[in-house]
């Protein structure tokens, strides 16, 4: 069982995203496993040094988002570079909630208090981070839901409303704090707050790779300001996580922390991130098991994350609440949701993902090669790398870390880099199941989308568990039914896939992976771990069944009562839920592997989750680097030597001693050439870890099943470009008629491709007041009605949000209405008519004035040419006299 959630450590605004299409040469052959040899992952933290060594050639291409605004305009200008946009990173404040003293200290904890942590979201300015310390390369976010992905533009009049009530607003800030301060019993002195006669101090752990140390001073000077004592720990990511990740929150060590995020695909429905970030369920580490959300809140979370809700309304409705509740909530208080820059090398060339860039995109692997040739030696660096312990169970969820680790582990499906719909990789069909009345819909043609009229029965045969007492797999009792039934049929090659170790995927690491996921759940199980079972439990509550209905090719039955809105990703939970374990942020690692792991955890020596090694004072298990490996190495002479099967009960009728020996031996004879114990399967496998210089060396397995150009079919994303036509003045009462076109490089966008154009109507103070869909009337063209009537004069704004089904970022247009009542209209009228007249009258008699001007000019004209006339007779008679003359006195005979 493994979330689909695309969540790791680290709107409509859309700048143009720069991915070169890869172009490959008819007569260049695509060799099997990647298009390069090489990969070499180092470190530099430094961003002006990435620009150099990318100039000079030291570095093909940087993993981690550029922050430093003269970097990104060097990046931009430079003819030797290019980059690429993602919208998937964001920051936000991370609350330890543990009080309202902290057990080991005996010291307060202002946070705590619900109250206290909802006021910090009045006591920043986000627009200040955004614009001054982001470089206006960011916008505020307030919310588990990402500004630039859909669900926020399904609930977008909500959400601005509780922006609005929740901005920057220093004076109520202080009022609350005060407030809550004095009733927990501190007292203010000389301007300090004071707790059983010490100063309250708080211990902020502040990010110093990136904005966030500029944030983190920013937020500790504003604490400061209302008599708080702060301790600025600043630290690197690497320095900062066994404190708040792996260390226990009751311990007091920490307060605050400047926490990162990249969701690494475009997320269709975020729904679940409210489950995630605020609830113990969300993740097994100690901090969020000191998470205590409200009954209410708990239950919308719950419902949201797996999907129980009957319509498309209904879900807005829960999301709606979960924003409100968050925000009461608030163990976390978002910042700000940035557009950042991903840069590398004019002659590199790979696909990137609209919300993760380079380091978080699936496809990075498979697509990342030399313009123009095969081969080759790629060196990439981040800022950032081997972070926690690599462990697929229950190891490292930082960015620094998945990145690297996804090319070595295939996934049997890939998420689309534009709109995050999955697409087959191991996978041949599926055909899902459902309920008639559920919000589900699909859009590819590998997913069959069957609606029944009835719950589905679950087969009395299908799994439903593990007792491990019995050490017997359960099945489901009488009569359960399901609202979703998906059937998947895999790749018939799927069992010939190797493992870069040289064996070879197999029923048995798929039985192995549904056992221990249960068995880690179970109280009588030695690998019980208290921070797993309190996600398998949720997970129980919808759970209805999995079966194996073939084994060649591979096809199962899985039954839930969890939807998606869309049947390509309810296919992908059921595809992923049990298959070999290494779930989204990792993928397939075979059973040998995990075994050796198992073992040192049930001898007490290592332990998969942070949670469980922090309470048992051991080691969080790698299986990479550091101590883990000694013990590992002991544990697999172990298994060797006693010919060790786990779930021999159930998982000996899939394979046999001999060939768990020969199993074992090859990852025996991994471990000697290569000096780790990580096995995958994907296109690059790990040959070199340095953990003391921070450098990671992949090389091409050249055994992966696939060849180099299979997902070559990415270039650029089709953006919607959205525009407003419509009166500006309306008489409240009529229906004001807007016209919405929406293009794409100045063309119609087929209205098939728009997944939907809502509008909203804010008030001067940003209040959303009413809400819509716009009514599609041709390609490109769509109309809003906007009821005045509901409006009391004054003047709105009208935004249109168009969503595209092929890129998942919603992008908006506005214009603006102004709402007059008919006697403020009548007036406006009389006064508009009334100065036209005026300006008419004016106008005449200034006419007139010129007229009577020209009539007077004219008549001056006519009596200085009657004299003029006079004169010029004269004149003419006198010449005629002498002409004549002149003539008679010349005339001689002939």
């Amino acid at each position: 069982m493994k979330r689909a959630c695309g969540i790791v450590l680290v709107l409509a605004f859309v700048a143009a995203l720069l991915l070169p299409t890869v172009n490959v040469a008819s007569a260049q052959q695509a060799p099997k496993g990647p298009w390069v040899d090489e990969v070499v992952f180092l470190v530099e933290e430094e961003e002006a040094k990435v620009y150099n060594r990318l100039i000079a050639g030291d570095i093909h291409a940087y993993f981690t988002d550029l922050s430093d605004p003269t970097v990104i305009d060097l990046v931009k200008k430079s003819p030797q570079l290019w980059y690429a946009t993602a919208y998937g990173l964001f920051f936000e404040l991370t609350i330890n909630p543990v009080g309202p003293e902290f057990p080991k200290t005996g010291k307060m904890n202002p946070f705590s208090s619900a109250k206290v942590r909802e006021a910090l979201n009045w006591l920043v300015d986000r627009d200040y981070i955004a614009n001054e310390i982001c470089g206006g390369l960011a916008v505020p976010r307030y919310f588990a839901l990402t500004p630039a992905f859909p669900d926020y533009a399904r609930v977008i009049d909500v959400a601005r409303s509780l922006e609005v009530k929740y901005s920057y607003n220093f004076e109520k800030a202080k009022e609350v704090i005060t407030a809550e301060m004095l009733e927990m019993g501190a007292e203010l002195r000389g301007g300090k707050w004071y707790y059983k006669g010490e100063p309250v101090e708080l211990r902020f752990l502040i990010r110093v790779e990136d904005q966030r140390k500029a944030i983190g001073d920013y937020i500790a000077s504003q604490l400061e300001k209302l008599g708080f004592t702060v301790n600025r720990m600043y630290k690197t990511g690497r320095e900062a996580s066994p404190i708040w990740i792996g260390g226990d929150p009751a311990n007091g060590e920490w307060h605050l922390y400047t926490a990162g995020w990249i969701t690494t695909l475009i997320a269709r429905d975020e729904g679940d991130n409210f489950e995630f970030y605020y609830t113990p369920r969300g993740y097994p580490v100690p901090l969020w098991q000191a998470y205590k959300p409200s009954p209410d809140f708990d239950d919308v979370c719950y419902r949201l994350a797996y999907r129980l809700y009957s319509s498309v309304e209904e879900r807005e409705q829960l999301l709606a609440k979960a924003l409100q509740l968050s925000m009461e909530d608030s163990v976390r208080v978002w910042l700000v949701n940035q557009k950042v820059p991903y840069v590398a090398a004019k002659g590199l060339q790979l696909t990137s993902d609209l919300a993760a860039g380079f380091s978080g995109s699936r496809l990075w692997p498979y697509t990342i090669r030399f313009e123009g040739r095969t081969g080759g030696q790629v060196k990439i660096a981040m800022s950032n790398m081997l972070v926690d312990p690599w462990n697929p169970v229950a190891g490292t969820n930082w960015v620094y870390d998945t990145t690297i680790i996804q090319a070595t582990c295939d996934q049997p499906a890939v998420p689309n880099p534009f709109n995050g719909l999955y697409l087959p990789n191991r996978v041949e069909k599926a055909t899902v199941y459902v309920k008639s009345g559920l919000p589900v819909g699909k859009t590819l043609d590998w997913v069959d989308l069957v609606f029944v009229d009835e719950p589905i029965a679950v087969p009395s045969d299908a799994w439903y568990g593990w007792n491990a007492t019995t050490r017997q797999i359960t099945n489901p009792p009488a009569g359960l039914k399901a609202n979703v039934k998906v059937v998947v049929e895999y790749d018939d090659q799927l069992f010939n896939v190797k493992y870069h170790d040289g064996t070879k995927m197999s029923l048995a690491d798929v039985v192995f992976n549904f056992i221990l996921d249960f068995d880690r759940g179970d109280p009588a199980s030695p690998l019980y771990d208290e921070s797993h079972a309190v996600d398998l439990e949720a997970f129980k509550t919808t759970f209805g069944g999995f079966r194996i209905v073939k084994e060649s090719p591979l096809t199962i039955e899985f039954y839930t009562n969890a939807t998606y809105l869309d049947a390509e990703w309810i296919a992908f939970d059921a595809i992923t839920s049990f298959y070999p374990w290494g779930g989204l942020n990792y993928g397939a690692m075979p059973w040998h592997m995990i075994a050796i792991g198992m073992l040192a955890e049930m001898d007490g020596k290592l332990a998969f989750s942070s949670d469980k090694a922090a309470k048992l004072n051991i080691d969080w298990l790698s299986y990479i680097a550091g101590p883990s490996l000694d013990i590992l190495k002991e544990e697999l002479d172990k298994a060797i030597a006693n010919g060790f099967i786990p779930y021999q009960e159930v998982l000996g009728k899939y394979l046999t001693k001999d060939e768990a020996l020969a199993k074992y031996n090859a990852l025996k004879a991994w471990f000697e050439k290569h000096g780790h114990f990580w096995v995958g399967n994907g296109p690059f496998y790990l040959d070199r870890v340095d953990a003391t210089a921070n450098i990671i060396t992949l090389k091409a397995f050249r055994e992966y099943p696939d060849v180099a150009d299979k997902w070559l079919i990415f270039s650029e994303p089709k953006f919607p470009a959205i525009a407003l036509s419509g009166p500006s003045d309306m008489i409240a009462g009529e229906a004001a008629y807007f016209e919405a076109r929406v293009t794409y490089r100045g063309s119609p966008y087929p209205a098939d491709e728009i997944e939907f154009v809502k509008y909203i109507v804010l008030d001067q103070e940003g209040n959303a007041l009413l809400k819509g869909e716009a009514t599609p009337v041709s390609d490109g063209l769509y109309t809003i009605v906007v009821p005045t009537s509901e409006l009391v004069p004054g003047t709105y704004r009208l935004e249109a949000i168009a969503l595209s089904k092929l890129v998942c970022v919603p992008q908006g247009g506005e214009a603006y209405l102004k709402v007059t009542s008919v006697k403020s209209f009548i007036d406006s009228a009389t006064q508009k008519m009334k100065a036209e007249m005026d300006a008419r009258l004016s106008g005449i008699e200034a006419s007139m004035a010129e007229q009577q001007k020209t009539l007077q000019d004219l008549r001056s004209s006519v009596s200085t040419l009657t004299t003029l006339s006079y004169a010029s007779v004269a004149v003419a008679i006198v010449a005629l006299i002498v002409a004549a003359a002149s003539m008679l006195a010349g005339r001689k005979k002939a």
